[in-house]
């Protein structure tokens, strides 16, 4: 009986010890859409150094905000954000589709260098399939691909498509970004909802032709999900060929099925959905581990009458089949009902997420609406949700051996040299506070501070804020956020 109650003392002060959770793992993200110039650059043709300066401004608002991932939209419609051999300059860039920067310049490689600057992951979202914006006004290059391959196109609405049934199509796909990961420091590539495009009532999008030469005695719809199984698959097997340390995520339209079409699906009513509309079977690509990750775009709000944000976040849990799962944020929404003129939408969003354990975290649409601080949000974001920082949740099945545990050496009273020595990359010291007399690591110590850095930093410890009573210790990060044990540093 004494041993049992030494046992329920210890795990009563255990518990008292870290009374507060910690959320030293989660995914902090923001879309940055170019397509229109929603986010960035602001405008067509601004100067370089223009240029440059608002994306540093744009890291450095987020930042601030507790972020630790960007998601930037790198190719908009069959155009590059970056020097390409496969597909010309944006438009969204320089105000002509093909013309290259003056003077000249690889944004991307600079976004990426900056990112990883403040310690940000970067997630190169591209759109699958769409290769002209608006037929009425876009800039078209010579060398763009539907002048290049007119035949691997199609008309639908007021925008030009790949035709998804074309095995060329996914082949030029799946090529490109393997030249994308093969040439920069990338930390995953991000695809949207945007597979086949949304219906347009009345009209059914044209890939007949193509249908009829590679349908081989399917459907028309089994056809078209398999034409999107397929592109998945060959993504994923040339990122992993290229660079296996990449991710590879989909944001796909918040609802996979309704109930009323699908015993699996969501209570949710009417409208498209993935697995019929888009024929993105997102859950099929989960299972099969052909995705990293999953963003449903969640941009209801709690208690919506049709799509429910509680209802969703709750059917998405329950089909994750073990890969990471962040929430699609609709700030953008700020102000434009009730609901979203209530300051609590979004922090009791962010506290809903939490309690579950199959979601690791949030990815907000848009980045400009932040500069408007909604309802306050980046105030809560700072203050109380995001204060101390986050590293991305590693992914296990990518990897999962953490690296060497740094050495310390003491410098005075209270200035300390922290060093690497370890074989495997690091890319950052995390400096961690634990109560005393706590066994503490990376998931049960508070993370309060990231140190940018690959072998040395020289730490001084009256420069840290954190309890009083509490220890201090730092810990090695390697490239894909797995965190070594933790060494006591006061």
């Amino acid at each position: 009986m004494k041993k049992i109650a030494s046992i329920i003392v210890l795990l009563v002060c255990t518990f008292q010890l870290f009374a507060q959770p910690v959320h030293n793992f989660e995914f902090r993200g923001v879309w940055v859409a170019t397509v229109e110039n929603i986010d960035w650059p602001s405008k067509k043709g601004l100067p370089v150094e223009t240029q440059k300066q608002e994306f540093i401004k744009l890291l450095d608002m987020h930042q601030k905000n507790g972020m630790n991932a960007v998601v930037v939209q790198v190719r908009p419609a069959a155009d590059a954000m970056y020097p390409s051999s496969f597909e010309p300059w944006s438009e969204y860039l320089t105000g002509k589709q093909g013309l290259a920067p003056e003077p000249f310049y690889d944004p991307l490689a600079f976004m990426i260098e900056e990112t990883h600057k403040r310690g940000m992951e970067f997630h190169a979202w591209l759109n699958p399939y769409r290769a002209v914006f608006n037929v009425n006004k876009s800039s078209i290059a010579e060398n763009h691909i539907t002048k290049q391959r007119p035949e691997w196109f199609l008309i639908y609405g007021d925008k030009k498509y790949f035709d998804p049934g074309i095995p060329a199509v996914r082949s030029h796909t799946a090529a490109l970004v393997k030249d994308l990961v093969n040439r920069y420091a990338i930390d995953a590539v991000h695809m949207d909802d945007y597979f086949y495009p949304y219906r347009i009532a009345g009209k059914e999008f044209p890939d007949q032709a193509s249908f009829a030469k590679y349908g081989k005695g399917l459907s028309k719809d089994e056809w078209r999900r398999s034409n999107c199984d397929s592109i998945i698959v060959q993504l994923k097997k040339a990122i992993l060929a290229t660079n296996p340390r990449v991710k590879f995520g989909i944001s796909p339209f918040g609802i996979w099925r309704n109930k009323t079409q699908d015993p699996r699906g969501s209570e949710t009513k009417g409208g498209q959905t993935n697995y019929d509309d888009l024929y993105a079977d997102i859950l099929l690509w989960l299972q099969k581990g052909w995705i990293d990750y999953v963003v449903p775009q969640l941009y209801w709000e709690r208690g919506h009458k049709l799509a429910d944000y509680d209802l969703l976040l709750n059917w998405w849990n329950q089909y994750t089949y073990g890969k990471h799962l962040y929430i699609g944020h609709g700030i953008y929404r700020a102000g434009t009902n009730d609901a979203w003129k209530n300051n609590n939408q979004i922090p009791d969003q962010i506290n809903l997420l939490r309690s579950f354990t199959t979601t690791q975290g949030s990815v907000f649409y848009n980045s400009n609406t932040f500069a408007k601080n909604p309802n306050g949000w980046n105030d809560s974001l700072q203050n109380n949700y995001y204060k101390y920082p986050a590293l991305v949740p590693p992914m296990p099945w990518l990897d999962d051996i953490a690296p060497d545990a740094p050495s310390i050496q003491k410098k005075g009273a209270t200035n300390i040299v922290v060093n690497y020595n370890g074989k495997e990359k690091i890319k950052s010291f995390g400096i961690f506070s634990a109560p005393m007399g706590a066994k503490a690591t990376a998931k049960n110590a508070q993370l309060i501070k990231l140190i940018i850095a690959t072998k040395t930093s020289a730490i001084d410890i009256t420069s840290i804020t954190h309890k009083k009573n509490n220890k201090l210790y730092v810990g090695s990060v390697d490239l894909n956020n797995n965190v070594s044990s933790l060494v006591e540093l006061n």
